[in-house]
């Protein structure tokens, strides 16, 4: 904020004038005052008292009246033990307030052509089963991330990671071989992934019922998994899609094809994008050859049955597996040839990884290699580990068909939020096409608010009835106040007001008034520290702040009904001031604001 780098800038002086000695102004810290004290910002003089050699109280009285003399800012003050409370001026709020008037695009930064580049990765779906909770939350909060970064100055590239190969993807083609009948996603009315989830859960079926069987016939549960024959049938076709058998590639080619259509259909309605997609069957073999690279070069050893390892006791940790005896790869082998194509394909500066906290350790290992290899964004990797994410009623499992699935997950909600608005006459007077994008918006941005206020780090649990509610911590909550402040600029536009570029410096403000313009200005600083903590949640936890003091501003004071024009024109350049931030802040989580509602 203005205000403080020129209160700070007045600290240093005065410090010098006061105890003649020079201070670096990383050494002042500004903070908002408390709401139980009076004043805007308040100062911590425990650092100076050395240079003072005074007590904490007489130090701050010496600031404080210098201040008062020396710092137009600075209108009041008041000291409470060590600190010093500072009143700020009306007339720098109403400054503050239409510097924010004046810029579109208050609180972010433009990328330029010199900005480092970061790399975001997300989804990272298996081409075997639909994207469910777990992928939502992932998708959610990686598409954020890539906003707030570009909103924090960076060039940001969106990549996917496509898990379309390995014996999982055949347990699906074999069970669609088997049982499917020729079923397409026309002939059986689903979209092509939920087609292909189906046979990976009909397969498990059909497995545990092979399973059952053979322990029937007295072996154990190991011997039976042992001589399973639809498993042993599920890794032939395997072998067979790595020798490049026509038939089996021909079949993988036309089940994957019917999952990207599907996967494509999600992710727009979900509203997140990809600028690149990589698919690890085209990275493995990149992999397998940096490996090899690096084996020769001896950054790796080979073992005499065959087998690659990386010896990473060194780096405190343990040795890693990333060749096979028999040549195949492992899931570090594919993640290096991955990072080997994208840094061929983009000059990365930063590469950011948005992937489950059961992958810590994975990401660790990663970056250590990564860098013994030789690319530069090795050691600065950044694993985003987010926690998982469940219902009310517990975990999911794909294998058993128990997971919540994306599609239907959005589908409910957006139902829910028809019905909800429609109870509360939140719909009236709009017609049936508003109506529905509205329905839309309040209802995925319900989803997604409800997911991206949780600290990522967390474990969380997803109420869709608790997220769908117009009071409180919640989407539609901020959306309904954004209509409302859109409906209060529309009202004052019909009586032909037009809000000017500047507002004069001369009106008295109440302590709420200067609060919110103070608040407002936040933002800058709320995106800064969301860029630097990878979190999303600050920014959906400040705009609900800022929702919250405007609604209790809006309860407080008359807009329209105010009769000196001069306040009158202040309270809708602030509101609509507020309304920027809320749909910029709302933008940077990837959630739409209705302006009617």
């Amino acid at each position: 904020m203005v205000i403080e780098q020129q209160i700070a800038s007045t600290i240093v002086s005065g410090i010098k004038e006061l105890y003649g000695t020079e201070i670096d102004g990383a050494q002042i810290q500004l903070g908002k005052t408390k709401k139980e004290f009076k004043g805007h910002l308040t100062l911590v003089v425990f650092p100076f008292l050395k240079i003072s050699r005074k007590s904490p109280e007489q130090t701050a009285q010496d600031l404080g009246k210098y201040l008062l003399e020396n710092e137009p800012a600075v209108a009041d003050f008041n000291v409470i033990k060590g600190f010093l409370n500072l009143t700020i001026s009306a007339s720098c709020w109403i400054e503050l307030l239409n510097t924010i008037h004046s810029s579109p695009s208050f609180g972010t930064v433009e990328a330029t052509e010199t900005s480092p580049l970061v790399m975001i990765e997300y989804s990272s779906p298996n081409t075997n089963k639909p994207l469910h909770l777990g992928h939502v939350r992932n998708n959610l909060l990686g598409y954020s991330l890539a906003e707030i970064m570009k909103a924090n100055g960076y060039k940001v590239v969106k990549t996917n990671i496509v898990n379309d190969r390995g014996i999982h993807i055949c347990k699906s083609m074999l069970a669609w071989k088997k049982w499917g009948e020729g079923a397409t996603p026309e002939s059986a009315g689903k979209k092509g992934d939920h087609l292909i989830g189906d046979f990976y859960v009909l397969f498990d079926k059909k497995y545990k019922q092979e399973l059952a069987e053979l322990q029937e016939s007295g072996l154990s549960k190991e011997e039976a998994e042992a001589k399973s024959a639809l498993m042993a049938e599920a890794r032939e076709m395997l072998l067979k899609w790595e020798a490049g058998d026509k038939e089996v590639v021909d079949l993988w080619t036309m089940m994957n094809n019917w999952v990207y259509a599907g996967f494509d259909e999600t992710y727009k309605r979900m509203g997140v994008d990809f600028d690149k997609i990589y698919y690890e069957s085209q990275t493995y073999l990149e992999g397998k050859g940096k490996v090899l690279e690096g084996l020769e070069k001896g950054v790796f050893y080979r073992r005499e049955d065959g087998s690659v390892w990386a010896d990473l006791t060194g780096d405190g940790l343990d040795e890693k597996l990333l060749l096979r005896a028999d040549g195949t790869s492992v899931y570090m082998t594919q993640d290096i040839g991955t990072a080997k194509l994208r840094f061929d394909d983009y000059p990365i500066n930063k590469m950011i990884y948005v992937v489950g906290n059961e992958q810590n350790y994975h990401f660790q290992v990663l970056s250590i290699l990564l860098d013994k290899l030789g690319f530069e964004f090795g050691k600065g990797l950044v694993h985003f580990s987010y926690g998982m994410v469940e219902l009310p009623e517990g975990k999911m499992k794909s294998r058993e068909g128990t997971v919540v699935d994306a599609d239907d997950l959005m589908e409910e909600m957006i139902s829910t939020a028809r019905e909800i608005s429609q109870e509360l006459g939140k719909l009236d007077g709009l017609t049936t096409q508003e109506a529905e994008k509205i329905a839309s918006m309040v209802g995925l941005g319900s989803l997604k608010y409800f997911i991206l206020k949780v600290d990522p780090r967390k474990n969380m649990t997803f109420n869709p009835k608790e997220s769908i509610d117009f009071n409180g911590n919640t989407g539609p909550f901020i959306q309904y106040t954004y209509a409302r402040i859109c409906s209060v600029l529309r009202k004052a536009a019909e009586q032909g007001i037009t809000l000017p570029n500047q507002l004069a410096a001369n009106i008295a403000l109440s302590e709420k008034e200067e609060g919110l313009i103070q608040l407002t200005s936040d933002f800058e600083s709320v995106v800064k520290d969301a860029g630097n903590e990878y979190s999303p949640a600050i920014i959906a936890n400040y705009v609900y702040d800022l929702v919250k003091e405007y609604n209790q501003f809006y309860h407080d004071f008359s807009i329209l009904r105010e009769e000196n024009e001069d306040v009158k024109v202040f309270r809708l350049v602030l509101s609509a001031n507020v309304a920027k931030v809320v749909k910029k802040g709302m933008s940077l989580l990837g959630i739409e604001v209705p302006e009617r509602m």
